[in-house]
């Protein structure tokens, strides 16, 4: 008798992943998407269990108390799907957990097997690329859930829900509510908020050199730079202290004055060659792709941000066209390789090919050196040309920037000569002067034909660019043919962008592959971190966070402590480690820890418990600035504050104007802007706050203040804002007197109802209950008179369609569909298009500060969902007609379903029966 065929379940994260690999693995399996975690640590106390509400730990959803035991809930929006995998599980003969390659993936799996139960056997298939082979192969050789990779992912959510829910409750009582705090993404911030301060405290200088035109006797001609007189180099940008803006004793600082009086005593001057060095050039290759340069380099080249990126190669991964895009690995197995070296002699000859295969070694600490670098998928890699029809026009670009990546990791290297000259020339006065000039020929582009890679500094030079000198010999006589003395102002350090700060988390040993860009989402959602074009701009609600940290908790910010907590992560997926033992000394301390440790310290729980009366919130939520200027971070934003009450706990909606002067400080700008010119401007400005008199009915004071929507003025519990044509600083008391008075009770209509005048974001208007018409201009605000209003309201809306408004704002070229990009403001509040289409601006985006990249982006996203399902309306009428059908053709056969046997009848009810049943079930 022949066996029966098994059924086999393959479990994997994404309907999209599951699509591509069915159709590899044909009849006898069934593919399922698991729609990533299943379950988690509950959300708070309100998720968790009945019978472990009254627990003191409840609302960490760990038992501290026991082991760290985590109490995990099935997601509730997952709970119909778990029940759909449970009946697939039950129906299977096999169980294959098809989940990614990392540790979350094994988690995954491991949730996975925990929660359904299967009581068949359950392997786990693993795959760095969604191809038919690897699917084939992964299929034929499954292995057992590694529990040591579960442990480490396991121990690593624990960690972060710890530090993440204690450490955030602080942040809650002292600096604002909302916040949070995490052990990388604290890290990340406090790496933006230390650059902001060095730019803050950098002082600028200006400094001057002289470019040289010379020529040889041939007539060619080149630039020379005068780096040295009198044996003395002349300064250059690195011999400035950025603090004080002052040179360094051992170098000349020439300012604009002795530059130009040089460049005179320089002309008609005899130039001479005094050094000539040339050097061979090679340049290796860039190692094919991780996850942190992938997004690096997509962030330069393309202007993706990290999570564009990431969301784009996921698409490419689970539609099969790259390798699995979370990795630390530069590693590429023997089969790319070989796929690398025979397309690169295909398209750029056999030469081009070096002799041996190019092996590369990371740098990351822990690299998981058996996983692969991101590369095209599958034994011979497709060109850009021949999948561009297949992908979106982001995804194509992407796919060629790895493809490129991948193909010049194995080419030859580049090859060239570099030159480097000195050249002499004496002034009248004796004066040496020495100038220095450099080439670079490129004999060989070697990999620089497939790939350049870019550099965070706009005006660094290409590796690729060449900069030719004439034939130049020691003592050759040059002709000066013009001095250009040349101006140069220091600059402060850049601001960190995401890839950069990916870079430096990097090279910290801070995060994982797939922690990066959830982490820099995260200080963006919280407010910690704002973007401007690509640079990443820290608030002053990070200043506070920081500051806090820094002087209560500094080991939870200290670099190298996080780094040693990734490590021992490390050591717990190697199985070289305990999770227990590593929680038990983070959390409740360790009398063996090491000195100034957190566990030597009595852990994390006593430091946020014991120590929290040690927090004084009026001096973590100052931040000076100079004299006696602070930043406050107050409920309602960042705001200056100038003399008064320095040092006391200020709100400014309730202070007096004996506590100093006020501004609130405008949205968009950044703190190294707020500079002594930009804070009195700011104070004189009229956005601060000022006494405009007394209120002769209330006795209260009128004070003109500047809020978040703009300036308004306030007595007592009443605001009203300006008017269009108001400025702040011609605002009297008599002006504000007025605008106090509105909403202006007009009068009743003859049935009792009140008629006011109002002011409102679209301009003045009279209101009767929810009827309203709008007023010729703002002075009819105090002037318009009951009959009037009446009259108005008496007569038709005017339902005509309304010209169309102009933009809000006009953006620029979208740089992924080269169409303009403008905000309009729509009826559900402003929103970007392209003309063809739309997308709402989120919560705390302005028109003002909307950048290119977040509007691509935002488009892009929209995009990629597609149109918008369309309506089940005319499915819906469509119904009672074929309801109506349906009883024609069954009165027209009644004669034949008489006859239907009571067998056949019975056989239809029972097989009908578990399908109306099974969602009541559910």
């Amino acid at each position: 008798m022949p066996t029966a065929a098994k059924n086999r379940l393959v479990i994997v994260e994404s309907p999209a992943k599951a699509k591509t690999i069915s159709g590899y693995l044909g009849p006898g399996y069934v593919v399922e998407a698991s729609f990533g975690h299943i379950r988690d640590l509950p959300a708070g106390a309100k998720q968790m269990p009945e019978k472990f509400k009254k627990e003191p730990w409840a609302y960490l959803g760990v038992d501290v108390d026991h082991g760290f035991a985590p109490v995990y809930i099935v997601n509730p929006d997952r709970a119909k799907h778990v029940t759909k995998l449970k009946a697939l599980v039950k129906d299977a003969d096999e169980v294959l957990l098809a989940t990614d390659e990392d540790r979350e993936g094994e988690a995954i799996a491991w949730h996975l097997v925990d929660t359904l139960k299967p009581k068949v056997p359950v392997k786990r298939m693993v795959f760095h690329e969604i191809t038919k082979s690897a699917i084939q192969a992964a299929v034929a050789s499954p292995r057992d859930i590694d529990r040591d990779l579960v442990d480490a992912q396991e121990t690593r959510r624990i960690l972060d829900r710890l530090y993440g829910y204690d450490v955030s409750a602080v942040l809650w009582k002292k600096v604002q509510r909302g916040l949070s705090a995490g052990r990388v993404q604290s890290i990340a911030t406090r790496i933006v908020v230390e650059r902001e301060k060095q730019r803050m405290a950098f002082k600028s200088a200006e400094y001057w050199d002289i470019l040289a035109t010379l020529a040889t006797a041939k007539g060619e001609t080149f630039a020379a730079t005068l780096i040295a007189l009198n044996g003395d180099r002349v300064a250059s940008g690195k011999d400035f202290e950025p603090t004080t803006g002052t040179a360094k004793s051992n170098v000349v600082h020439l300012d604009e004055m002795a530059a130009r009086g040089l460049a005179a005593r320089l002309d008609d001057r005899d130039f001479v060659v005094t050094r000539v060095e040339e050097k061979p050039y090679r340049r290796r290759p860039y190692a094919p792709f991780i996850t942190s340069t992938l997004q690096q380099e997509a962030a330069r080249k393309l202007r993706f941000s990290s999570q564009m990126t990431m969301r784009v190669a996921q698409r490419l991964y689970e539609n099969g066209y790259i390798t699995y895009m979370r990795t630390d690995s530069v590693n590429l197995s023997e089969s790319a390789i070989a796929a690398a070296r025979n397309q690169i002699a295909e398209l750029y000859g056999p030469a081009a090919v070096p002799p041996q295969p190019r092996k590369y070694t990371g740098k990351v600490k822990n690299a998981q050196e058996a996983h692969e670098a991101i590369r095209p998928a599958g034994d011979s890699f497709r060109t850009p040309g021949t999948v561009a029809k297949e992908l979106s026009t982001e995804e194509f670009k992407l796919y060629e920037l790895i493809w490129r990546r991948t193909i010049a990791s194995q080419m030859n290297d580049a090859v060239g000569q570099s030159l480097s000259v000195r050249i002499q020339a004496v002034t009248a006065t004796q004066e040496q002067c020495d100038f220095a000039a450099s080439g670079k020929t490129i004999t060989d582009p070697g990999f620089l034909r497939a790939y350049v890679e870019s550099s965070d500094d706009a005006d660094e030079e290409a590796e690729d660019a060449e900069r030719k000198l004439p034939p130049l010999v020691k003592d050759q006589h040059l002709t000066e043919e013009g001095l250009e003395p040349v101006g140069h102002t220091t600059q402060p350090p850049a601001r960190y962008t995401e890839a950069s700060l990916i870079k430096a988390l990097e090279e910290l040993g801070v995060g994982r592959p797939s922690t990066y860009t959830p982490t820099i989402q995260t200080i963006q959602d919280r407010g910690y971190v704002v973007k401007r074009g690509q640079a990443l701009i820290p608030t002053f609600v990070a200043f506070a966070v920081i500051g806090l940290l820094e002087q209560h908790y500094p080991r939870l910010v200290d670099y190298g402590f996080t780094a040693a907590m990734e490590d021992e992560l490390d050591q717990i997926a190697g199985g070289d480690a305990t999770a227990l033992e590593f929680l038990t000394s983070f959390y409740f301390g360790s009398a063996s820890a090491a000195e100034g440790s957190v566990a030597h310290a009595g852990g994390l729980k006593k430091l946020v418990t014991e120590n929290l009366g040690e927090i004084d919130a009026r001096s973590i939520n100052s931040i000076p600035l100079f004299d006696d200027v602070v930043v406050r971070v107050g409920r309602y934003g960042p705001y200056l504050q100038r003399g008064g009450s320095a040092q006391s706990e200020v709100d400014p909606d309730t202070e007096t104007a004996s506590d100093g002067d006020r501004v609130s400080i405008p949205d968009g700008i950044a703190p190294d802007e707020l500079t002594p010119e930009k804070v009195n401007e700011l104070f004189l400005g009229g956005g601060g706050e000022r006494n405009l008199g007394e209120h002769p009915e209330t006795g209260e004071p009128v004070v003109l203040k500047s809020g978040r929507y703009g300036p308004y003025v306030s007595s007592g519990e009443t605001n009203a804002s300006l008017l269009k044509t108001q400025s702040p600083e011609n605002v009297t008391l008599a002006d504000a007197l007025r605008l106090l008075t509105l909403p202006r009770l007009v009068g009743k209509d003859n049935e009792g109802e009140p008629i006011y005048a109002k002011n409102g974001r679209y301009g003045p208007y009279i209101e009767r209950g929810k009827d309203s018409r709008s007023l010729a201009d703002e002075e009819k605000l105090f002037t318009v008179t009951l009959d009037e209003a009446l009259t108005l309201l008496a007569a038709p809306k005017v339902r005509g369609r309304r010209e169309a408004a102009p933009p809000l704002r006009e953006l620029g070229v979208d740089p992924l569909t080269d169409k303009q990009m403008v905000i309009k403001d729509g009826r559900f509040g402003p929103y970007v298009t392209d003309g063809e289409t739309n997308a709402s601006l989120r919560r705390g985006q302005t028109p003002e500060t909307m950048t290119v990249e977040q509007a691509s982006e935002m488009l892009s996203e929209k995009r990629a969902k597609g149109p918008a399902p369309a309506k089940k309306a005319a499915a819906k009428k469509a119904a009672p007609a074929k309801k109506a059908a349906a009883k024609k053709t069954a009165t027209a056969k009644k004669t034949t379903a008489k006859k239907a046997t009571a067998k056949t009848a019975t056989k239809a009810v029972k097989k009908a029966a578990p399908k109306k049943a099974a969602p009541k079930k559910a």
